[in-house]
């Protein structure tokens, strides 16, 4: 068990989610950086503008080179603010590796960023926080180990339930979510395409195109339950300070129903003013103040 605790504390050292994973003994994450990519994508456009010259096209050319350049400077310095996050967490220095990766992971929300987040806050004693940023990491890439045994450990230590899904949640979260919506649409338009080209060209008939359709279809069907499900998740949050408050009605001077412990999930139902009605897993509902809670997808916020 205790092996399992170290994996999941363990820095990650790439801020991209690591899809393609490469992990070293103790499970410290190398993914994929931008900068890896840097001499092959610089010839790639200067072969692009190199043809583009040729036909006299010099002003987009400009344009796409110097939009290169903005872009490489600021994945620069967004890789050495992770490095220097990385380094003050190893050195101990907690509170400052966590004002790095929030300010990262507000510019450009990354798995890796969020989960290192997650760590620097935990440490500070930030619990509610901390599971956000981690939920916020497991949403964006649901593969990472590190991430789940996180939770569980946190969780665990809090004395949080688990949170419980639906099934269609539980079958949207086997994939990253903007991966459904990619499988939905080249499912679909590729079997409506298959469908309706061999009577645009006339085209002999054949089997083929008829089984790739319903298989194109078939897949197009399975992704249902998983839009809707990554719908349903979306309105998932974190209550962030220990003892929160949750409220009869939306005013201040409401009676308190309950408090809550940091970390708790809770599910949004609607908005009013300051205060959202969020409703927890054991069915309790009320009012919480929006500063007190987090919403795992903050892209709906």
């Amino acid at each position: 068990m205790m092996s399992i605790i170290r994996f999941g504390w363990d820095v990650v050292r790439s801020r991209r989610a690591p899809v393609n994973r490469a992990f070293s003994k103790i499970g410290v994450c190398f993914g994929f950086r931008i900068s890896d990519f840097g001499f092959p994508f610089l010839s790639l456009m200067l072969s692009t503008g190199a043809g583009c010259l040729r036909w006299g096209r010099l002003p987009l050319v400009l344009v796409c080179l110097m939009a290169c350049w903005a872009a490489a400077g600021g994945a620069a310095v967004s890789e050495d603010a992770f490095r220097q996050g990385c380094q003050a967490y190893l050195s101990g220095d907690y509170p400052l590796a966590a004002t790095l990766f929030q300010s990262l992971a507000a510019k450009a929300p990354a798995a890796g960023t969020l989960h290192n987040l997650g760590n620097s806050l935990w440490n500070c004693r930030r619990t509610g926080e901390a599971v956000l940023a981690w939920e916020r990491a497991h949403w964006l890439d649901p593969f990472s180990a590190n991430t789940r045994a996180n939770l569980r450990y946190a969780r665990k230590a809090a004395q949080i339930d688990a949170p419980e899904l639906a099934w269609y949640e539980v079958y949207s979260s086997a994939l990253p979510v903007d991966s459904w919506a990619w499988i939905a649409g080249v499912s679909f338009w590729l079997a409506a395409w298959l469908l309706l080209l061999p009577g645009i060209f006339s085209w002999r008939k054949a089997d083929w195109p008829q089984a790739c359709a319903a298989v194109g279809f078939a897949a197009f069907l399975l992704t249902i339950p998983a839009l809707v499900g990554v719908h349903t998740r979306s309105q998932l949050g974190i209550v962030l300070p220990q003892q929160a408050a949750l409220r009869l009605t939306p005013t201040l001077e409401a009676q308190t129903i309950t408090r809550l412990n940091g970390g708790e999930m809770a599910r949004l139902e609607r908005e009013r003013g300051d205060y959202l009605y969020v409703r927890l897993g054991n069915d309790t509902a009320g009012w919480i103040r929006r500063a007190e809670f987090g919403r795992v997808c903050d892209r709906y916020r």
